[in-house]
């Protein structure tokens, strides 16, 4: 049976939440606060967590940012929960690699829908590739390393821009629409292209001067290369 930890410190969500999930299959264990979420980590890790952003103490945005630089916790599938119409919680949510986001309130069948989806993915939905180097012009990705030089000087990017950088590098040359770059790294297709338009900007503003090769294909989407 998959487990599943529930972080929320709304006692009447938690209880709602961890009622459906028991009664779609799965354990389910709720934490009010952090402290008592990373004590249970230390015991047994679950196969997914849902977040809320608003806890007492360290927020959820935090919590998500240890797990993800956090080797035993990394691909570790999290879910969080924001609050409706904060675009940019979800936002940031999904640079420091959550899996996927609930915006409160949401109804029991959408939670069990996506919680059900992040689990076939298994995992965070960056593109997997057994590359471990890629070159391109100046730029040198180590993916081992999870580390990008340009002209041989580090720099440094998100969670989201690496994986966004690392699949325009695998797929250079051709011209990738907006639908396959959100599948490919977010796991599925927002319904804005903001998220996906920003991550663009920001990354080729880090990339400098060969961000150049990061081009925009009207009415298509991006494609990296010459």
């Amino acid at each position: 049976m998959r487990k599943i930890y529930i972080v929320e410190d709304d006692e009447d969500i938690r209880e709602i939440v961890l009622y459906a999930l028991r009664s779609g299959g799965y354990k389910a264990v709720g934490f009010e606060c952090g402290e008592d979420f990373y004590l249970a980590m230390t015991n047994e890790l679950p196969d997914l967590v849902i977040l809320d952003i608003m806890l007492p103490g360290e927020d959820g945005l935090t919590i998500l940012k240890n797990l993800r630089n956090d080797e035993k916790t990394k691909t570790l599938p999290i879910i969080m929960a924001t609050a409706k119409g904060s675009e940019f919680d979800k936002v940031k949510g999904l640079d420091l690699g959550a899996d996927d986001y609930l915006a409160k309130p949401f109804g029991v069948m959408e939670l069990i829908s996506r919680v059900g989806a992040v689990l076939r993915r298994g995992g965070s939905p960056g593109p997997p590739s057994p590359t471990e180097q890629l070159e391109y012009g100046e730029i040198l990705l180590d993916n081992t390393r999870r580390t990008v030089c340009v002209h041989g000087e580090a720099i440094e990017l998100n969670y989201k821009e690496y994986e966004l950088l690392h699949f325009m590098m695998i797929k250079k040359d051709i011209a990738l629409d907006r639908d396959r770059i959100m599948q490919a790294v977010w796991g599925y297709s927002l319904a804005e292209t903001r998220t996906l338009d920003a991550h663009i900007r920001s990354l080729r503003q880090k990339l400098g001067a060969v961000g150049g090769y990061i081009k925009t294909m009207r009415n298509i989407g991006y494609k990296f290369g010459e």
